[in-house]
């Protein structure tokens, strides 16, 4: 018979009978576990954005250099999150040039595989922009789908041929485990915004109701009238009343 300690000790681990063959998927699946833990502690986006950039280089076989690409209302095009100066440049040559595997990965929200830029047909212009970058492979996937807003992850090597099916496999559960940390962590932004946002807006109709003796829902009103007439967002037009006083005219 064993005790609590002996049971709890084996918890976890596979049955006598497995052979192995399975042991890579596991460390991967508590390295992808472990990450997306340490994603979710991160204190802001931004700060989530750099660690997925940064964690995607120690974890997806063959990376050098990371960045998230964003189209927003899939019209404007910007770089979130880079590890260094080689993937932002990267980026922009795709945005200046309008044609490369990030894009493609964006718009038809699929993985994009350049194994050797040498002998890469597909962006001709991108391509010859790229090598002289240094760049040697690419790897591009879809990394999340928010409204008309969309991202993907692009991974980038100097060496030829340096990803492979291994290398996509391991992007994608990568990827889908990012997406998860930065969706909680623009969730809690917007929240955070919209607490934010309610507060000052409170805080301009406390201003104006005391300086014109008036309602609140007057107050209200004068804040969306200079909203409206000087074609600026409530909250920036309530900002202004707070920190200096002074209202635009309504």
């Amino acid at each position: 018979m064993t005790d609590d300690s002996d049971r709890s000790s084996h918890r976890g681990e596979p049955s006598d009978e497995d052979t192995g063959t399975s042991a890579g998927q596991d460390r991967l699946a508590e390295h992808l576990s472990a990450l997306a833990r340490t994603l979710e502690m991160q204190p802001d986006l931004q700060t989530t954005l750099d660690a997925v950039v940064r964690a995607a280089v120690g974890t997806v076989p063959g990376v050098m250099e990371a960045s998230i690409s964003e189209i927003q209302r899939r019209r404007d095009v910007k770089t979130l999150a880079a590890t260094g100066e080689l993937p932002r440049a990267v980026d922009h040559a795709q945005y200046d040039l309008a044609e490369g595997p990030c894009l493609d990965s964006l718009y038809q929200q699929r993985t994009v595989r350049l194994a050797d830029l040498n002998a890469e047909q597909r962006w001709p212009q991108f391509v010859a922009r790229a090598r002289q970058l240094g760049v040697g492979s690419m790897l591009a996937v879809q990394l999340f789908v928010e409204g008309e807003n969309l991202g993907a992850l692009n991974l980038i090597s100097r060496e030829v041929n340096a990803f492979d099916d291994e290398s996509e496999h391991v992007a994608l559960l990568f990827a889908s485990h990012a997406a998860v940390a930065m969706s909680g962590e623009r969730a809690r932004d917007h929240l955070h915004s919209a607490v934010s946002t309610r507060e000052v807006i409170g805080q301009a109709q406390g201003i104006l109701m005391e300086r014109f003796k008036i309602t609140g829902e007057m107050a209200f009103h004068m804040l969306m009238l200079a909203s409206q007439d000087s074609n600026r967002k409530l909250r920036d037009i309530a900002e202004e009343l707070v920190s200096t006083g002074h209202l635009p005219a309504a």
